[in-house]
């Protein structure tokens, strides 16, 4: 066994090198029962001071550890970036292929045989299994949980959601100071992410449902002692697929894809997963695109009632009604349940005696909380690479409609002018701001869920068309219409819009459209001027040249898997 492990390649060699390594980990207190013959498991941990996420993986690791050890393993953890989607700016997503290639080249360039990948905050999740997937060696995911459900004098107040609600009351008028501090301290009660339907738990959902942690992994509260099991398991698990030899290339196809689109669906997912697959589908070897989202969104409902697309229920009470294998189970003829998953059995053996114990948390198919998919795709003349909507969380009143353009240039100048008493707006209008894509933003910032103006908020306005070349927040809600494609900073036609110029939406038509002639638009495409690049040099400067539009995934052209072919495994001489 010992020397089909490729970390004995390190450590078997009877040479110098070999004896260099053997040496230097004797030097840590480490002696040879330690390690030899054993599979080395690396454990990618994305913990940090400034992660609230992920402020329980100190811990955890040491589960995953003892259960590394439990099965004959031999574990070592690797530090990885944190992503503190709450603190890093701009965004986070500007650093998302940062993390995948930190993945890729720690696993590639250390002794290990086997990784757990420790992550749940946004974009860690993605980032992690980008890297994981595209080094292909066995790995298994370990999510950090949604943290427990917010509270506010006996109210039950859901991640960002309740932010976003609260924080237009406050600048309606309604609220003063003192119940704004108390929001403050009774959203975020224990460690762990975002507890409503947001792109955490989205990303680790899908994650799942692509077969790559334990069944039920990923609704599991970050406070609650199954969590801890589920890490010990984890770590026993990773050991036997070393020997196994079972990896992310065997695990994931294209069907485990198409489940997990589905499975999004059902959740009332955010709108970030639709960039976050296609990126992951892609480093896979997939050709995932904004077709195989729109191919499903008009047949599957939305099944989990879960803010922001439920009325009102968190991810605490997802996982007592029976969690993901539960919800999976009750839309189980929409799926390939041949599909693979990490315990080395299929989907459908892993879910055949899942059970849902509160069906107004996770709906039967025939009372759904929204009959078709949570997002829509719609092309136009405004997007002719495409944008996304999340029908489940707006107005419907909205999803045709027919408006003017209120056009902000950027972010600043649209929190700058959007309170201005003299702002010329009504429910009628569209608005949009702009230069806010993966390279206008830089990195395209969760900016999309633009603020209703403060005049249309005291008149009891609570929703109206939004469009960007942003991303918005998981927890977010409303009719906002996100990803433009091509982004303005291209000179994408969301850059030729003018503010008065009529938009037309149809989603159920997956129309978008601005009425402006061909010959009109070629004017103003003559005497647009390119903006002055965001970086001159480092790691943004690298971004602007290689970084793929949101339709495409937002990854590096040059890591995806059909780019070419894998480096090899490095020379130990």
């Amino acid at each position: 066994m010992k020397h089909n492990l490729r970390s004995a390649r390190w450590f078997d060699a009877d040479d110098l090198r070999g004896f260099g390594h053997r040496s230097r980990i004797m030097q840590m207190g480490y002696g040879a029962e330690d390690w030899q013959g054993k599979p080395v498991i690396a454990i990618l941990n994305t913990w940090s001071d400034i992660n609230p996420c992920h402020a329980h993986f100190k811990h955890r690791v040491e589960d995953i550890k003892r259960g590394i050890f439990q099965a004959g393993g031999f574990p070592i953890e690797l530090p990885a970036m944190s992503l503190s989607e709450n603190f890093v700016k701009p965004t986070t997503m500007l650093y998302r292929n940062m993390l995948a290639m930190e993945v890729e080249e720690l696993l590639r360039s250390h002794p290990v045989d086997g990784a757990v990948l420790m992550g749940g905050c946004d974009k860690t999740t993605p980032g992690l299994l980008m890297g994981a997937i595209s080094m292909n060696l066995p790995a298994i995911f370990v999510p950090a949980g949604p943290m427990l459900s917010g509270n506010l004098r006996g109210e039950v107040l859901g991640s960002g959601s309740d932010t976003w609600r609260y924080w237009d009351k406050k600048r309606a008028g309604e609220i003063d100071d003192k119940e704004w501090q108390a929001v403050e301290g009774g959203i975020a009660r224990s460690y762990g992410h975002c507890m409503t339907m947001g792109t955490a738990s989205t990303m680790t959902a899908t994650t799942e449902a692509l077969g790559m942690t334990l069944p039920g992994a990923s609704s599991i509260p970050a406070p609650d002692a199954n969590h801890i099991r589920m890490s010990a398991e984890s770590g026993r698990r990773i050991v036997e697929m070393v020997r196994e030899d079972l990896k992310p290339s065997d695990v994931l196809s294209r069907t485990s894809f198409e489940n997990a689109i589905k499975v999004a669906m059902a959740l009332g997912c955010s709108t970030n997963a639709i960039i976050h697959l296609i990126a992951e589908g892609r480093r896979a070897g997939f050709d995932i695109s904004l077709a195989d989202f729109e191919a499903v969104s008009r047949t599957i409902p939305v099944l989990a009632n879960i803010r922001p697309s439920g009325e009102k229920y968190l991810m605490q009470d997802f996982f007592f009604a029976g969690g993901l294998p539960a919800l999976m189970a009750r839309m189980q003829g929409m799926l390939d349940l041949d599909a693979k998953s990490v315990t080395g059995r299929t989907i459908g053996a892993e879910i055949s005696n899942a059970e849902v114990w509160n069906d107004d948390v996770i709906r039967p198919l025939d009372n759904p909380v929204y009959k078709e998919g949570a997002l829509a795709v719609l092309h136009g003349n405004l997007a002719p690479d495409g944008c996304v909507i999340k029908p489940s969380a707006c107005a419907s009143k909205f999803l045709k409609h027919r408006g003017p353009a209120l056009v902000f240039d950027s972010y600043a100048q649209m929190k700058a002018e959007i309170d201005a008493p003299g702002l010329d707006v009504t429910e009628k209008t569209v608005l949009i701001m702009r230069g806010a894509g993966p390279q206008g933003g830089p990195g395209m910032p969760e900016w999309g869920m633009l603020p209703i103006p403060q005049k249309l908020l005291k008149a009891g306005v609570s929703d109206m068309i939004r469009i960007s070349d942003a991303r918005m927040s998981g927890t977010s809600y409303g009719a906002c219409i996100l990803h433009v494609a091509p982004e303005a900073h291209l000179g994408g036609p969301l850059a030729l819009v003018q503010t008065g110029d009529m938009i037309d939406l149809d989603v159920d038509a997956r129309r978008i459209h601005m009425e402006v002639s061909d010959a009109e638009l070629e004017h103003r495409r003559a005497l647009w001027q390119p903006p002055k690049p965001k970086f001159e040099r480092g790691y943004g400067w690298m971004f602007a040249r290689h970084i793929t539009q949101a339709n495409e995934g937002c990854d590096f052209d040059y890591l995806e898997a059909s780019f070419g072919a894998n480096p090899p495994e490095p020379e130990i001489l």
